[in-house]
């Protein structure tokens, strides 16, 4: 994966995408390519059972196709009914619910309280402040529930 490295102003809220740089201020460089898990992971904040069970909880809601689309669809259906099938052999269709059916087991197995930062950091890649700001918790409270929420999706995908 390729690196997008921008320098972003650090404001009283964390790092921000909306203050403008100004001389003498505080910044970051920041890597638009690295997602929260990643960076999370990357620091030791996340253990590798936790990261993989918030990649198979992504593989899975977007095999699900659950994310809002933004353009039309450009992927034709084949026409001859042939070829080799991703996915163990099903079709898109049958892929794509047998993908929901797992986002949604998992999703209710990690309980009702941790699924809410579950998605937002494991499928919609909300950086931490804003999940905390989003659901009205306090600022680097995040991590040690989304630690307990990733511990619980390990343990139903049954991660050694």
């Amino acid at each position: 994966m390729k690196q997008q490295l921008v320098e972003r102003a650090v404001d009283a809220f964390g790092v921000s995408p909306r203050t403008a740089l100004r001389r003498g201020s505080r910044s970051v460089t920041v890597n638009l390519a690295e997602s929260t898990l990643g960076w999370l992971a990357a620091r030791g904040l996340v253990s590798a059972r936790q990261l993989e069970a918030a990649e198979r909880l992504r593989r899975d809601y977007e095999g699900a196709a659950l994310a809002p689309s933004v353009t039309m669809r450009w992927d034709a259906a084949r026409v001859d009914g042939g070829g080799w099938r991703p996915n163990g052999g099903l079709d898109p269709t049958t892929a794509q619910i047998s993908a929901k059916r797992r986002f949604d087991d998992a999703m209710a197995n990690s309980g009702q309280g941790l699924s809410d930062i579950l998605w937002r950091v494991a499928c919609a890649d909300e950086p931490m402040a804003h999940a905390e700001r989003a659901l009205g918790w306090p600022a680097r409270s995040g991590r040690v529930v989304l630690g307990i929420a990733l511990d619980r999706l390990a343990d139903h995908y049954r991660l050694p």
